[in-house]
């Protein structure tokens, strides 16, 4: 299924006892994040603090906090079943008979439906422009922004989509950067050196012109989504949510930007970034659990805002793991692993530990062939999108369970020899990364935690051991028996 808005999720999480309505007056002031904290951690609801202290505006947090509600925001049962539909349409083989033809048909509905529709304004009034603000009316104190952590630098509006267009090409991008709230007017854009808005502020910058932005804010899940995955700058994220959603969706023009955003948007901010303006961003309690430090990013002054009818702002309390965008995450994980084994078709599987905030520990695992299998691997994770800020990867064999911690555990711990097996190299690191010596850049390590070949250099006599297993029939006929056993 598919989402109109924010408020239609919120609806169908709270008839599937997903959603807890919290009516006493709660402070977006470090305590909104102590509450979120705490229900994280025990798996709890998504939140609706009707009442948040300083705004008339309930405020929508933990939505997508639990793997089954980061499914439910996507439509689907599974988070697989999104990385299988890429993977079927990643397949070109010609049609055989009536079911092929049927199955060749719906991959091509998959990507008719996709594209976003745009919906004029004549036709009818959208609603995000329920309430339009100008000048100095628009006032950011109206937003519940949270402050989650005692030295962040104010509050943050962590749940923005932000629109931006290329000066040259005007392909558009989508992303979902860290948003301060400066003043009643302005807010910093948290876009870090290897995001496509970054590389649109450039160009502007470099040809003296200013450049529009757009922010919006209570989208459908999907739109929310795709604002975060780790998409090629070619592809559009408002094809890749239609995609997602099985419908088209509808987007809106601005009122003062020459920008488009969803027609059904809670909350919209409007303004062009000047070249050149900076202002001090930060500190920011961060998903690595440290504080990013103060640095100058720029500064959007906000010249329109507009809201829908009685709207609802989402955040999100961004911390050390466990936090909600643990499950987005994994969401990220299990949708594009068809597209990583498009280009390292020997993966078999792959897990991104949350405890590893998704990008400094990636566990593979292979159907390995030749020697030294696992570094080739390794190598092309390196060269592969974002993959490349991975820190540390570890490689197993294709019958390990990449998701069970223990068994990669035993197999990294008992099948390496670390004069041999380890790879360490350097590269680019994630921007928000505290442990490398300089910023963007720094160590990185393989660890080769596969079964050795001889012609790997492993000569031991009886060549590499044999690992216990039980006997199946023996095993099978317990399994029938485990009633009667009383265990």
């Amino acid at each position: 299924m598919s989402y109109t808005d924010l408020k239609d999720l919120l609806r169908t999480l709270e008839r599937a006892g997903e959603l807890r309505r919290v009516t006493a007056a709660v402070d977006p002031y470090l305590e909104v994040a102590e509450i979120v904290t705490r229900v994280q951690r025990q798996a709890g609801p998504a939140l609706l603090f009707e009442r948040p202290v300083g705004s008339a505006m309930p405020l929508a947090i933990n939505t997508f906090g639990t793997e089954r509600r980061m499914a439910m925001a996507l439509g689907v049962e599974s988070l697989d079943e999104h990385g299988e539909r890429i993977a079927a349409l990643l397949r070109p083989e010609l049609p055989h008979g009536l079911v092929g033809l049927r199955e060749a048909m719906g991959k091509l509905g998959d990507l008719r439906g996709a594209p976003p529709k745009h919906v004029s304004e004549h036709v009818r009034k959208a609603a995000c422009h329920h309430t339009v603000l100008r000048g100095d009316d628009v006032d950011l104190d109206l937003l519940p922004g949270v402050t989650a952590w005692p030295e962040d630098g104010g509050p943050f509006l962590n749940l923005g989509l932000t629109h931006t267009k290329h000066p040259e090409t005007g392909a558009r991008n989508l992303g979902m950067y860290r948003l301060q709230q400066h003043d009643r007017r302005t807010v910093g854009l948290h876009w870090q050196i290897h995001k496509d808005s970054n590389a649109h502020h450039a160009v502007a910058e470099r040809r003296g012109e200013r450049l529009p932005v757009a922010i919006a804010f209570g989208v459908d899940p999907a739109v929310t989504y795709a604002a975060s995955a780790p998409l090629p700058a070619e592809i559009d994220e408002y094809l890749f949510a239609g995609f997602l959603r099985r419908e088209r969706v509808e987007l809106v023009d601005c009122v003062s930007v020459p920008l488009q955003v969803p027609a059904n948007a809670q909350v919209v901010l409007e303004g062009w970034l000047e070249p050149g303006v900076r202002h001090p961003e930060g500190p920011f309690g961060d998903h690595t659990g440290f504080y990013t430090p103060v640095e100058p990013f720029p500064a959007l002054t906000v010249d329109v805002m507009t809201m829908s009818d009685q709207p609802v702002f989402p955040s999100i309390v961004v911390g050390r793991p466990p936090q909600e965008d643990g499950p987005i995450g994994k969401a990220t994980e299990r949708i594009f692993l068809p597209l990583l084994r498009l280009t390292i078709p020997e993966i078999v599987d792959y897990d991104l530990p949350t405890a590893g905030v998704f990008h400094n520990c990636a566990i593979v695992s292979i159907d390995k062939r030749f020697p030294k299998h696992a570094q080739k691997v390794m190598h092309a994770i390196w060269g592969a999108g974002l993959m490349s800020l991975t820190k540390l990867i570890v490689v197993v064999d294709a019958d390990c369970d990449v998701h069970d911690y223990t068994d990669v555990a035993w197999r990294a711990f008992g099948n390496v020899d670390y004069a041999h097996d380890l790879l360490l190299s350097e590269g680019p690191v994630d921007h928000l990364d505290h442990a490398s010596y300089e910023q963007f850049w720094g160590g990185k390590v393989g660890i080769d935690a596969t079964a050795k070949l001889e012609t790997e250099g492993y000569r031991r006599a009886g060549g590499w051991p044999r690992m216990i297993a039980p006997d199946p029939a023996v095993a099978e006929r317990v399994t029938r028996r485990w009633k009667e056993l009383g265990l």
